[in-house]
């Protein structure tokens, strides 16, 4: 019977592989394919990926560096801002805002998933993260992207009732309710699939080209047949974004259908006003959202940079200003904190200078 030597190597080899075997075994030709399996169960995994990142160029890094920054600054003060204003006055203690403070904290979350480590790389020559750090990053990314969504849904419910049903709202948007939508928007995010992400091995190179750890760019990485993972995740994203977007969707025809039916013109447009920045919110995110996420991740683009930028940097910034810029109370809410603090302020100086 012929023989043949077959090493325990992978399939491929070259520098950045993150798969060593070892094992020089001489085998028959017909019992390779049998023990191939075997020696690949005993190859070392990955530890650490490398990220391509924007560009190799030094002085555009140090500008996105500092474009980055200032952006990252402004999503800080702007969801902190919000969640403080709301605490702090009582008139914004309604189920819009209570929805509206959980969405700025989501947003928080969100940009400091990705923003503090892509800074850090933008400085650095080399740009790596280690499988743990990878994993982590992917499963808050999906926990905080997939809970934005069901707390846009929760919030485009709470608009339905507040236009269509207003002498129910009390009773139906009651603090119980409004608890158990954002649990429910929190527990929604935590069933993630990551599992399916990093379910496969990584035989291949170990370069992410992406500027953080997201599915479509890690999943390109796993050399075992990924078929069965993009149709789970596909599946998963359908349900969350599709699934939640048909609510919100629905929400908003009714209330069209109500609004167009109302007497008053200062009435109807008092309640399109309500409904305008939600609106504006939705469409940012659920518009980089199929973009990146409903399509197979072979048909990925060069454009998936730019769009991940736009949701995971851009659009947490935007979404206080959108929400703050539009809104009465909360304009009306920011001047009484400010004149607040400005009495307290007086007040302190003229004891001091009393003493």
């Amino acid at each position: 019977r012929r023989k043949e030597q077959v090493g325990g190597k992978c399939p491929q080899k070259h520098e950045g592989s993150t798969v060593h075997c070892e094992s020089n075994t001489f085998l028959s030709a017909h019992t390779q394919s049998t023990i191939q399996p075997m020696a690949q169960s005993n190859c070392t995994q990955v530890t650490q990926f490398s990220l391509v990142g924007f560009t190799e160029e030094l002085v555009t890094q140090g500008n996105l560096f500092l474009l980055f920054l200032l952006t990252y600054l402004v999503t800080i003060v702007g969801n902190l801002g919000i969640i403080i204003l709301i605490r702090a006055s009582p008139h914004l203690h309604s189920p819009m805002y209570y929805f509206l403070g959980n969405l700025a904290f989501v947003d928080f979350c969100f940009s400091t998933i990705v923003t503090p480590k892509m800074l850090v790389d933008l400085m650095l020559e080399k740009k790596s993260i280690a499988y743990a750090g990878c994993v982590a990053q992917v499963f808050l990314f999906q926990l905080s992207g997939i809970t934005e969504c069901f707390l846009l849904a929760a919030m485009a419910y709470d608009r339905y009732v507040a236009i269509c049903h207003p002498l129910l709202y009390p009773l139906v948007m009651s603090p119980k309710c409004c608890f158990q939508l954002v649990t429910g928007s929190y527990l929604m995010g935590a069933i993630v699939y990551t599992w399916c992400v990093f379910g496969g091995s990584f035989c291949g190179p170990k370069l992410i080209d992406h500027f953080f750890c997201d599915v479509s760019p890690v999943l390109k990485l796993v050399c075992s047949d990924t078929h069965s993972s993009e149709m789970v995740i596909f599946a998963f994203v359908t349900i969350n974004i599709v699934g939640t977007s048909v609510i919100v969707a629905v929400s908003y025809i009714s209330i069209i259908c109500t609004v167009l039916r109302m007497c008053s013109a200062q009435r109807r447009a008092r309640a399109f006003h309500t409904c305008t920045s939600h609106l504006m919110a939705v469409a940012l995110l659920y518009g980089s959202a199929f973009f990146m996420y409903l399509q197979p991740p072979s048909s990925h683009r060069s454009l998936d940079k730019v769009a991940s930028i736009f949701y995971a940097v851009v659009n947490p910034m935007l979404n206080p200003f959108i929400y703050s810029l539009r809104n009465k109370e909360v304009k009306g809410a920011l001047v009484m904190c400010r004149r607040r603090f400005l009495n307290h302020w007086q007040h302190k100086t003229v004891l001091s200078s009393r003493t």
